[in-house]
């Protein structure tokens, strides 16, 4: 097929080189030059494991084409995807205001029928709004899908190729064939392809990351519980998740969830139903205890300095939400540093691939950064895990303890054992470990 992706950002180049690698021809269009200029030249503007590859090959044997020309990119395609951003408003409801420019445009270039595929995580009833943008710009005919994506940053491309599901909103049952012949290359395993009303598929996106957001905040509730009754949360997540009923998926305590998706998608689904007149109290909460959980470490920090931190040196290990991205939205690490920075401490930091996106947010205005994380433990009084690295599941500790002041390690992740870190020297502060 001839297809069309506008929007070269996370999800839109993803999806153009996943397509582009089952046969199909993309173009990917951004209104950004330098970003068309520098995918044009093979320089890939996200990491993502596995998408360099799959982009330059598909580029080399001209399946995916890159362009800033609107007007070209619809009237070459016979679908169009919409994969812009959608930011949070002040009120934290979701902003449409380039998915329906998007969509103005594209009533004002197409010159026949067109599918308009709807990629973009958007609010209930988005669908109808891109229709009416559509129909005031023709009166050639078109539809309108929503297609929303479910893909885990660091795991995008095998998310993309091998779905557990995919979602096809339409009414229309040829539009729907359409659809299933797109995607077909990427659930010949048998997984679903699921057509159902374009507002449950759009809620359906807005659901499932609630979901499993509530289990993540569910399960800092119940590691703090654990720190208060001296309970052991790994014990009670071995306990809870060997029920098939809840399984052992995003029942990791921690310092909370962060990146694109959660934080953004649960404030616009409690928005969402303040519009209709309902509450999610539940997701209410979930948003709450997350931004709570940010902070759960600082309190210990401050109980094991005696209630001060004023010129003590701390070493923050993971800055980027979660390991294998870069992306540091919403991420722990930044209310992390800040409040340590406030409290007078000075922060050495690193990250195996977010370094150049932490310059970018100027955290390095008040932050050490370093190359090699051993290095960034050099004299620290207190070591800060915040991402769970693989490179930082086994270090060496006797390298650690030389290099430190003093041996204590402060785990946002759970990713050490209480009692090997005793063992070892050093003392130690988890989530909900005993």
């Amino acid at each position: 097929m001839r297809l069309t992706i506008v929007g070269s950002g996370y999800v839109g180049l993803v999806a153009g080189a996943c397509f582009s690698e089952s046969g199909n021809n993309v173009i990917c269009m951004d209104n950004d030059p330098q970003k068309i200029k520098s995918l044009t030249e093979g320089f890939i503007p996200i990491y993502e494991p596995g998408l360099d590859l799959l982009v330059k090959r598909n580029q080399s044997n001209g399946r995916l084409t890159f362009t800033t020309d609107m007007q070209t990119a619809v009237q070459k395609s016979d679908v169009i995807f919409i994969a812009v951003g959608t930011p949070p408003d002040e009120d934290g409801s979701a902003d449409l205001t380039h998915v329906l420019d998007v969509a103005r445009n594209i009533g004002q270039y197409m010159r026949q029928y067109k599918i308009v595929v709807n990629k973009s995580t958007v609010p209930v009833g988005t669908a109808f709004k891109v229709r009416d943008t559509i129909a005031k710009e023709t009166s050639l005919p078109f539809d309108v899908v929503s297609n929303p994506e479910f893909l885990k940053e660091g795991a995008a491309i095998d998310d993309f190729m091998y779905p557990d599901r995919v979602i096809i909103g339409t009414q229309n049952p040829k539009v729907a064939e359409t659809m299933r012949e797109l995607y077909s290359p990427f659930v010949r395993t048998g997984n679903p392809i699921i057509i159902m009303d374009e507002l449950s598929a759009e809620l359906t996106k807005y659901a499932a990351n609630a979901i499993l957001a509530t289990k993540i905040s569910f399960m800092n509730e119940i590691a703090n519980l654990c720190d208060a009754i001296g309970a052991d949360v790994e014990m009670v997540r071995k306990g809870i998740g060997s029920d098939k009923r809840i399984g052992y998926s995003f029942i990791f305590p921690g310092v909370g969830y962060g990146g694109s998706c959660f934080p953004k998608d649960i404030k616009a689904i409690v928005r969402t139903a303040e519009k209709y007149n309902s509450r999610l109290r539940v997701l209410e909460a979930v948003e709450d205890v997350n931004e709570r959980q940010k902070l759960i470490l600082v309190p210990k920090i401050l109980q094991h300095f005696g209630g001060s931190i004023q010129g003590k040196t701390l070493a923050i290990w993971g800055l980027s939400f979660k390991p294998k991205t870069d992306d540091m939205r919403e991420a722990p690490s930044i209310p992390i540093i800040h409040e340590l920075h406030k409290l007078g401490a000075k922060i050495h930091a690193h990250d195996p691939v977010a370094m150049n996106e932490a310059r970018r947010l100027q955290l390095d205005h008040y932050v050490t950064l370093f190359e090699d994380y051993y290095e960034a433990i050099r004299d620290a009084d207190g070591l800060v895990l915040v991402t769970e690295w693989l490179n930082y599941r086994e270090p060496d500790f006797e390298q650690i303890k030389s290099l430190m002041r003093t041996p204590v390690i402060f785990d946002g992740r759970n990713v050490f054992h209480p009692a090997k870190m005793k063992d070892l020297g050093f003392a130690y502060y988890g989530i909900g470990r005993k």
